[in-house]
């Protein structure tokens, strides 16, 4: 049944072989579920944003189960699903305040905002970006948004990203500090935190340099090991030891909290199951956010997909078959998601370690979307990760510098292209705002191009773009305190 329902024996491989390029792919993954709790619950300078941390977990297993599901069932690929890396800071450090500012605005003017939260508006807006994509998707209009940015622009936003994720690694393990004088290096090695945050980044680098599979899960694993023998072996300490500010003050004191049981019932989504504000979500201040979602999630299907494809060989005269079936699963898990009460759902490039361990259909897929359900079951040693910020910390920097591959790929020698990718790159982590830094890149492209005298190798959407946010920032941005 498998085989004739999959197509094993058409695409030379085996149940065995799909079962573990399923296992292999979920592994190199699996840090997200660690990772994605632990950024939806804290925000800017790291307070909390309201959402709940057992709640986020649970949606992020479901809405990943689900969307991988649906892409091994109705695309048939070998290609997982789970909230995207990059879309989850976007929801956190840039929609989540703008939607709290909207609030206090409206709150002041007079307005009934009691029992809405901005993480609310938030899930709102990214609903909104998913039924977008669905319907761009069955109307067959994501081509016309996808040739309105450059190629360089869209290796841009994946750098400038990328350097914002391990900015916020290196910062929320107190390697970085922040201060009015301009952020400077924490010299005390020896404190807790970061010997825990070197030795899970220098031994997922390792890893990663071998060609493990599942290097930062297996890092991550290690690193939260080794933070429970610090906190046990430091509570036996001399008291000269125990009781000194670099130990009583570190957030391995703090904040960790050893599980007290491996199993467990999962976690309730009551906390954030269908919160989404969509009518505020829709609201002249969100919709610049709702169109920067959704750039995100083409670009990132895009680009994964065709990553994948080619690596597995299902590219054949440079078309994919079944392309759309892959666009709407990624648009059902982002539609899911948001409903769940968990950011943007998307492809994994991650699912390229699967297609090398032999994968090449939906069973491989399937047997990922299974093990995000079981992992739910886990919830007190999730929790237990999410607690303490450099256990997690070495994966954000191992994927920022992941992202940096794409700054090969920009066309650094045509000025016009090089400059509005410069900013978005330097934008995005100097800004504390990828919104802020897509905003500088999209709106001098279009500027450039035309007093270059290549005004016509602009296409219509980016003008559009550039206008839009250009009102935004003089019409509401600037005249909206506290924006």
């Amino acid at each position: 049944m498998l085989d004739r329902f999959f197509g094993l024996t058409e695409n030379r491989t085996s149940v065995r072989t799909e079962l573990l390029a399923g296992l292999t792919t979920f592994l190199t993954m699996a840090y997200i579920i660690f990772v994605q709790p632990a950024v939806l619950t804290h925000g800017v300078g790291g307070e909390p944003t309201g959402m709940d941390f057992g709640a986020v977990t649970t949606a992020t297993c479901l809405s990943a189960a689900l969307a991988t599901a649906i892409m091994a069932l109705y695309a048939k690929y070998p290609i997982a699903q789970a909230p995207g890396m990059g879309e989850n800071f976007f929801f956190t450090l840039t929609v989540i305040p703008a939607a709290a500012a909207m609030l206090e605005h409206e709150a002041q003017a007079g307005g009934a905002v009691a029992g809405t939260s901005a993480w609310q508006v938030a899930l709102g807006v990214v609903f909104v970006s998913g039924v977008l994509f669905l319907l761009l998707t069955l109307l067959g209009l994501r081509q016309v948004l996808l040739d309105s940015i450059s190629p360089s622009m869209r290796h841009a936003i994946a750098v400038g990203i990328g350097l914002f994720i391990a900015f916020i690694g290196v910062r929320n393990t107190g390697l970085i500090h922040l201060s009015p004088a301009g952020p400077s290096l924490n010299p005390h090695f020896a404190s807790p935190d970061l010997i825990v945050f070197f030795f899970g980044l220098l031994l997922t680098g390792g890893l990663i340099a071998l060609g493990m599979r599942g290097a930062i899960f297996w890092g991550i694993l290690a690193a939260t090991l080794v933070s429970v023998a610090l906190h046990f072996g430091l509570s036996h300490a001399p008291e000269a030891i125990a009781k000194s500010d670099l130990v009583a003050q570190s957030g391995l004191v703090k904040n960790f909290k050893v599980a007290t049981e491996v199993v467990s019932q999962p976690p309730s989504m009551a906390p954030t199951f269908l919160k989404m504000d969509l009518t505020r979500a829709v609201s002249w201040p969100m919709i610049p956010f709702v169109l920067i979602f959704l750039f995100m999630v083409v670009f990132d299907t895009l680009g994964t997909l065709v990553g994948v494809a080619e690596r597995a060989g299902f590219i054949h005269d440079d078309k994919l078959p079944r392309a759309n079936e892959a666009f709407l699963s990624d648009a059902l898990g982002t539609v899911v998601g948001a409903a769940f009460g968990t950011s943007t759902v998307t492809s994994f490039i991650e699912s390229t370690a699967g297609v090398e361990q032999g994968g090449r259909t939906g069973l491989t897929a399937l047997t990922a979307a299974v093990l995000f359900v079981l992992a739910l079951f886990f919830s007190p040693v999730i929790a237990m990760v999410g607690s303490y910020a450099p256990i997690t910390a070495p994966a954000l920097v191992i994927v920022g510098s992941m992202m940096m591959q794409s700054v090969t790929k920009i066309q650094w020698t045509d000025y016009a292209e090089a400059l509005p990718a410069f900013l978005i790159i330097v934008g995005i982590p100097l800004s504390y705002s990828i919104a802020d830094g897509l905003a500088l890149g999209f709106i001098s492209y279009p500027i450039i191009k035309l007093l270059a005298g290549r005004g016509r190798e602009v296409k219509w959407l980016m003008y559009l773009i550039a206008a839009v946010l250009l009102a935004y920032f003089i019409a509401v941005r600037a005249n909206a305190a506290p924006w």
